[in-house]
């Protein structure tokens, strides 16, 4: 690779953490403009490919009935409350809960859907600005500052996962930037993880008791989320396609 294609994936990788530092708000297209996303604690240093972050979730914890990751991800991030819409399918979803049915048995299992965070992200691949990226530690994210709006990505993702921004934003978080005319996703919650935290999902899950989503470091293996893997099998969805998925899912 280039010398300057090493900085392009520099800067793509680091820039939740970077446009931190910068004072005031950038512009990603005539009168749009987003807030920067606030600084991990440690700026200046790069995202290491040592940790791979991912999260587990146990369908058989699941309640019935209950979004409080759906709700604790619309707080923290700031969609799905922000922006009037003129159709309902158009409303963002960064995480949404889904039915999936056997239709040959009649099992059934509902589960919190979001992107899986790929190794081998779909969505990255089809991205002609490099506006889709992943992060070595495994978070994929949108530069919402140099999204097109094309929406080759969300053709790409098999999950679904990936919400296009029809109308004008209002009462938008410095945290979590967000424009009309681009795309959007699940960040992992990178404001959070950057510094120590994690997700306000796997937060808001554990908050209720349910204890269905572990969040943790995928290489480590002592890491809460290693131990339960080995303890019980666990499955990715839509494995035939090889992208080695942060996120798996137990009990389908």
């Amino acid at each position: 690779m280039s010398e300057n294609g090493k900085s392009m994936d520099s800067s793509r990788r680091d820039f939740l953490t970077r446009a931190g530092a910068s004072a005031g708000a950038a512009a990603i297209a005539p009168g749009v403009f987003l807030s920067a996303p606030a600084a991990a604690k440690s700026p200046d240093q790069p995202v290491s490919g040592d940790k791979r972050w991912g999260i587990l979730v146990d369908t058989n914890k699941c309640a019935d009935n209950c979004d409080a990751c759906v709700s604790a991800c619309k707080e923290e991030n700031g969609w799905g409350h922000s922006e009037t819409h003129s159709r309902p399918d158009q409303q963002a979803q960064w995480i949404r809960t889904v039915e999936i049915r056997n239709k040959a048995t009649g099992f059934a299992k509902t589960l919190p859907m979001m992107c899986q965070h790929c190794e081998n992200p779909p969505c990255v691949d089809v991205c002609p600005t490099g506006a889709s990226f992943r992060r070595t530690d495994g978070i994929v994210l949108v530069d919402k500052h140099i999204c097109i709006g094309c929406r080759y990505c969300m053709m790409a993702c098999p999950y679904k996962a990936r919400s296009f921004i029809h109308e004008e934003l209002h009462d938008q978080l410095p945290w979590a930037p967000r424009g009309k005319g681009t795309v959007e996703s699940c960040t992992l919650c990178v404001q959070l993880v950057d510094n120590g935290d994690i997700p306000a999902c796997v937060e808001a899950c554990s908050a209720d008791n349910h204890n269905a989503l572990v969040f943790g470091d995928l290489y480590d293996e002592n890491s809460e989320i290693s131990r339960e893997l080995k303890k019980a099998e666990s499955v990715e969805l839509r494995a035939d396609l090889g992208l080695n998925t942060g996120v798996r899912y137990r009990g389908l």
